[in-house]
C-alpha cells in the first residue's frame, strides 16, 4: 500500500477561513467531484480598482437557521463558465483569495455563485485539494483544528 506522508488527510466537512475577506468559522464540503471551488455569494457588483477589474459581493457565511454575510471586495480573476450538477451552465465570477485550513494556508479560486439551496455555503473543489496537498477521507468530518482567526492569519508564517 502507498502512503503519502506529505499530504494532510482532511474529512467531508471541515473547518475554513478566508483571512483577505476578513471570514472565519466557515463550514465547508469537500467536494471532489467538482473542479472549481465555490463561495455563496449575492450581489454581486463588478467594478475598476486603478484599472484593474474587481468585484464586491455579500459572502453568505450562517446556516439557514443563523444568517450571516459579510461585504467583500476582491480581485476579478476571470469570468467561467460552470456546469453544475443538475446540467444547466452557467457563467460566474472568479476570484482568488487565501483559504487557511487546519495548519496550511494557500491561494484558491472561487467562483461566486448562489448557494441558497445548499446546506454548506462553501465548497471545496478539487483545484483547491490539489493545491493544499490534501487526502480527504470521506468517512471522517471535521479531522482539522479550526483555524486562526483572520486578522492572526494575515500576520502567521506561511501567509503570502
Amino acid at each position: 500500500m502507498k502512503t503519502f506522508d506529505h499530504l494532510t488527510v482532511i474529512g467531508l466537512r471541515e473547518w475554513i477561513a478566508l483571512p483577505e475577506l476578513g471570514v472565519a468559522g466557515l463550514r465547508a464540503k469537500i467536494d471532489t467531484g467538482a473542479s472549481t471551488s465555490s463561495l455563496h455569494a449575492s450581489e454581486i457588483e463588478p467594478f475598476e480598482r486603478n484599472g484593474e477589474p474587481w468585484v464586491r459581493f455579500n459572502a453568505h457565511l450562517g446556516s439557514v437557521v443563523q444568517l450571516r454575510h459579510r461585504r467583500c471586495e476582491a480581485p476579478l480573476v476571470a469570468m467561467k463558465t460552470i456546469k453544475s450538477s443538475n446540467g444547466l451552465a452557467q457563467t460566474r465570477y472568479v476570484i482568488s483569495t487565501l483559504l487557511a485550513l487546519g495548519d496550511r494556508v494557500w491561494q484558491v479560486e472561487f467562483t461566486l455563485a448562489c448557494r441558497r439551496a445548499m446546506r454548506y455555503r462553501l465548497l471545496l473543489g478539487s483545484k483547491a485539494l490539489i493545491d493544499g496537498q490534501l487526502v480527504v477521507n470521506p468517512g471522517k468530518t471535521y479531522l482539522q483544528d479550526k483555524p486562526l482567526s483572520p486578522a492572526s492569519l494575515s500576520t502567521a508564517p506561511g501567509v503570502q
